[in-house]
């Protein structure tokens, strides 16, 4: 991102801490625009630009109350994808998303056998560090920097070759960050995990984009009711940032819970594909 999209998202990401926190009270313009030191219209433009709806409308997206309705509409989708696996483009796992495990050998003794490449990149909720084996994705994370974001990814494979190199199966999942994925070639993921975290992941790419599911439904979804712990292990693990869409899963009251690249973030990814599927509709 350029100096100053990195300081607008910067200011984005603070104006919805504001309103998450404050949803209840129904901030006005501004209000929300004085905690971020703009006036009322450069903010207004600036996260309408970024969301595709203004600040108002977002709130909206984001209440205890729209929530609730996402979970509730859900449930049906989320059935009816396992049993008929109808495809559309917010269906990720039927159009184009593989997960292959990696073996044993291939992340023996922290990855010596892997050749990694890396690259930063921007995304409309900040940086991240996207990296790739020959055989696909192994690792998005939202990052400040890309010394922080490499730091992270050698400390999944400590001893695997590293390159910093941009290549064409990190190009290709980017993409998913643009809203026209009818040119999007398949993704293939290569991923570190158990065979259950790796079911949950599958499970997550079951999720359509601007909607939401718990930890109880997922567990549910993989014949295990009992397993919300694990799951929620499982989902908080989650290597691929926002592609494996674990910002999805929320907790059963409507209430958005924690994130492993942060709450405010969660909410930013969440309210904006609440915006971009009410767009398509």
């Amino acid at each position: 991102m350029k100096d100053q999209e990195i300081t607008n998202y910067s200011r984005i990401e603070d104006a919805i801490g504001y309103i998450r926190d404050n949803f209840k009270n129904q901030p006005t313009l501004d209000e929300i625009a004085e905690k971020v030191h703009l006036s009322p219209f450069h903010f207004q433009r600036i996260f309408t630009d970024w969301a595709g709806v203004s600040p108002k409308k977002f709130l909206q997206y984001i209440s205890l109350d729209h929530a609730k309705k996402m979970l509730e509409s859900q449930a049906t989708l989320f059935d009816t994808a396992f049993e008929t696996g109808l495809s559309g483009t917010s269906r990720l796992h039927d159009l184009f998303v593989n997960i292959e495990g990696m073996t044993p050998g291939e992340y023996k003794n922290g990855g010596e056998n892997l050749s990694i490449n890396y690259s930063y990149a921007e995304s409309p909720f900040g940086n991240v560090l996207v990296a790739s084996t020959e055989k696909g994705i192994c690792h998005i994370a939202f990052a400040n920097s890309e010394a922080e974001g490499l730091i992270a990814l050698k400390k999944a494979f400590p001893n695997a070759t590293y390159k910093a190199m941009v290549d064409l199966i990190q190009q290709n999942a980017l993409y998913i960050f643009k809203h026209d994925w009818s040119k999007l070639d398949e993704i293939k993921l290569h991923l570190k995990g158990t065979d259950f975290q790796i079911k949950v992941w599958e499970t997550l790419l079951k999720i359509p984009a601007g909607k939401l599911s718990t930890y109880g439904n997922i567990a549910s979804q993989l014949n295990q009711p009992t397993a919300s712990r694990a799951v929620g292990s499982a989902v908080g693990d989650n290597p691929v940032a926002f592609l494996i869409p674990c910002h999805r899963v929320i907790q059963s009251t409507g209430e958005f819970g924690q994130y492993h690249w942060g709450s405010n973030r969660k909410t930013a990814i969440i309210g904006w594909e609440a915006a971009q599927a009410e767009a398509l509709n």
